[in-house]
């Protein structure tokens, strides 16, 4: 398998040399910059599995900014550096398409850890068997990573589709919060509930007619989430999963 490839951005050189640093030591292709419009060209040009991005950037555009930016043109996971996590920021970056949050400052265990997370989640998505399932108004085309709602496509980031792709595998049994979190995110996510309640409630903005009256994904409380396939819907090329 090949290297994966990592643009870390952010405009403090010792930060991007130590994470570059950190990331090389552990087998990955790493390369970085300091400035916002070089992010995007070296986006475009060099075609990284993954982009590692600074909320704080210097000058006019911020990490938020940049990452919307990026998103116009490539759906490549993003995962965020920050000095503090606060709740408004986190619902910021989920609606633009994070991935996962580094909170500065960080050990070299926590960055592999999470990037080899997001990574796994990736390759998990991008090897998904050609199996399209319909739920309803939903359906989601696995072969293609495409859903459509009501025959309109809709765009997913990486982590919302994998989210909803654990769920509808899994379609009218109810997940609890441990197996979504260990099954997305992983192991080391199995307690952050609140985590998973800000991709459920974005993921459900996107698939439900009324978000604040979810019929698709219904919350168990305490205990997890079930996403609802009416009698009737058909899964006409469905296999086995091989993750199951």
């Amino acid at each position: 398998m090949s290297k994966a490839r990592i643009l870390v951005v952010d405009d403090e050189p010792k930060v991007v040399r130590l994470v570059r640093e950190v990331l090389t030591a552990a087998g990955y292709e790493a390369f970085g910059t300091y400035h916002s419009n070089h992010a995007i060209e070296m986006v475009a040009i060099e075609q990284p599995d993954l982009v590692i991005l600074d909320i704080l950037l210097a000058g006019d555009e911020d990490g938020f900014a940049l990452a919307a930016r990026i998103r116009e043109f490539k759906d490549v996971p993003i995962i965020f550096l920050t000095g503090k996590v606060r709740e408004v920021d986190m619902l910021r970056g989920f609606e633009i398409g994070a991935d996962d949050y580094i909170t500065k400052p960080f050990s070299a265990k926590e960055l592999l850890a999470r990037v080899g997370a997001v990574l796994r989640r990736a390759r998990k998505d991008a090897s998904a068997q050609p199996v399209e399932i319909v739920c309803g108004a939903l359906r989601i085309d696995l072969a293609r990573r495409v859903v459509f709602l009501n025959g309109r496509s809709v765009h997913l980031t990486p982590t919302e589709y994998s989210l909803l792709h654990e769920m509808v595998i899994h379609r009218n049994q109810v997940l609890v919060h441990e197996h979504l979190l260990t099954a997305v995110w992983g192991s080391e996510y199995r307690d952050d509930v609140d985590y998973l309640r800000a991709y459920i409630h974005h993921l459900r903005g996107k698939i439900e007619k009324d978000p604040a009256n979810p019929q698709v994904i219904i919350r168990c409380p305490g205990v997890g989430y079930m996403l609802v396939c009416p009698e009737g819907s058909q899964t006409p090329t469905e296999k086995p999963n091989p993750f199951e």
